[in-house]
């Protein structure tokens, strides 16, 4: 923050944190009386720090700053922090007061008393020990979906923003749209009965999955700091094949189509339908087209295509529902009440809800909710809104104002923990059935798919109770000298 804007009498920080606190009697300057209609008070903007700011990244701090090619910001971008300068050029450009920074813990540091705030959206692995710097330091949070790379994460971040009191959201945009809340309303007022079915499909992975770690090592790049990249992932030599977007196909940095997806696909059967912890999951994976599978057993790059069921138990009025998701390809049945040429979905995937007095779908994010057959579109009457509608739906935009206000965004870490962690519960499968030995040659049948295993879960302690192997993936081992800090 500048320096004219901190020797303000109603300083904009403190404005900030007795709002998070509920403070009462602290007063703002009207606006009418600084600078008439539409002026923005500086004791009205937050301060933020983004960490990864290159490609989504640059994306979600301009949404969160209110970004404009004519007007700049709205919100002070105090700091940009990347390790790899090439990928940051552009919003240095953008934001060119923003002080810059490689180390988020430097930034973190320097900067405490000037940051009220900070956007999360490096890759996967990255998350975690982010977000839970800034919340202990009280700054609220913005991370990237998934939340984080593992279940333990996940559990951790959620207790976390508790603990601190921040405001914190996950970016899965579809979560601030009026569609899944019309979703939600559809379904509590019984339009398609009781649901005990859903399929989510999607058409990730856009990058290559099921490989083998390089064999050779490369130069690394010299606006690339690689230590810093690779964070509190196992030590290993640089190569272009892990960036800048294709560390998605790496167990070690990302989570595959599953976890860049399914927070955005499986987010309004989540909500709708009131999902919490599974009690069993099963994951299927495609080994065709994969060379030396049977090496690898993808314990280096996830498989191209899966297929992975979830079990959930009865939820007060609501019963118990199987949620079936599918990548790589794989979609569920066509529903017979699709005529020929209408669409399952979007380009980008859909979700089909199956109930006992009919059928409900949408598109990726929730979008486009329709029943099936379409002709019973024309005779819908619409529940009226129960449910409080995120103004322009904008989802960078509430988390700022909640900020501001102290008012959770509806996917804040409360809702998103839980999601992240189903979410992630697919991988634990995959990787615990591949990994672990649990499948022969003589189980491939002819498309090529192995096997499965049934892993049943004990959400509440995290833990695997049939197969205590898999439970080594619950919780991630960080390089030396990185640590969640909890």
């Amino acid at each position: 923050m500048a320096k004219d804007q901190t020797s303000k009498t109603l300083s904009r920080r403190a404005f900030v944190e007795k709002t998070a606190l509920g403070a009462a009697g602290f007063t703002i300057v009207p606006r009418y009386v600084l600078g008439g209609p539409g002026y923005t008070a500086p004791s009205d903007k937050l301060n933020i720090a983004a960490v990864g700011v290159g490609g989504r990244g640059n994306g979600v701090i301009r949404g969160a700053s209110g970004w404009r090619p004519v007007g700049g910001a709205k919100e002070n971008v105090v700091a940009l922090c990347d390790v790899d300068q090439r990928q940051a050029a552009n919003a240095y450009k953008m934001f060119r007061k923003a002080k810059r920074y490689e180390d988020f813990r430097v930034m973190l540091e320097e900067m405490k008393d000037d940051i009220d705030a900070v956007t999360i959206a490096t890759p996967d692995h990255t998350h975690a020990v982010i977000a839970m710097a800034a919340m202990q330091m009280g700054k609220h949070v913005y991370v990237e979906k998934p939340l984080t790379h593992s279940v333990h994460e996940a559990r951790t971040l959620t207790e976390a923003a508790r603990r601190y009191g921040v405001i914190t959201q996950m970016g899965n945009q579809g979560n601030s749209g009026d569609d899944i809340r019309r979703i939600c309303e559809w379904i509590w007022a019984d339009l398609i009965g009781e649901v005990t079915e859903v399929h989510c499909w999607t058409n990730r992975p856009v990058w290559p999955q099921g490989l083998t770690r390089p064999t050779k090592s490369q130069a690394i790049p010299k606006d690339l700091n690689w230590d810093l990249w690779l964070g509190p992932a196992p030590e290993r030599p640089y190569h272009e094949t892990y960036l800048p977007f294709s560390w998605r196909g790496w167990w070690d940095f990302g989570t595959g189509a599953l976890g860049d997806m399914a927070c955005h696909v499986i987010d309004p059967a989540f909500e709708a339908l009131k999902l919490g912890y599974p009690d069993s999951i099963e994951a299927q994976a495609s080994t065709l087209y994969v060379r030396n599978w049977e090496q690898s057993r993808f314990q280096e790059s996830p498989p191209p295509s899966t297929q992975i069921r979830y079990e959930f138990p009865a939820r007060d009025e609501m019963p118990a529902v199987s949620l079936t998701w599918y990548d790589g390809g794989l979609m569920p049945w066509r529903p017979a009440e699709l005529k020929e040429g209408e669409k399952m979905g979007d380009d980008a995937g859909g979700v089909l809800f199956i109930g006992s007095k009919g059928k409900l779908m949408c598109d990726t994010y929730g979008r486009n909710p329709r029943l099936l057959p379409l002709e019973k579109m024309s005779d819908l009457q619409e529940p009226t809104p129960t449910l409080e509608r995120v103004p322009d739906q904008d989802h960078q935009k509430v988390w700022v104002e909640g900020c501001k206000t102290g008012k959770q965004p509806s996917s804040n870490f409360d809702y998103a923990g839980p999601l992240t962690e189903t979410v992630l519960m697919g991988n634990l499968g995959i990787r615990s059935f591949f990994h672990l030995g649990e499948f022969t040659r003589n189980g491939r049948n002819q498309r090529g798919f192995t096997g499965r295993k049934k892993l049943l879960w004990d959400g509440k302690n995290m833990r695997i109770t049939n197969f205590a192997p898999a439970n080594q993936y619950v919780q991630r081992p960080y390089r030396k000298g990185w640590s969640l800090g909890e």
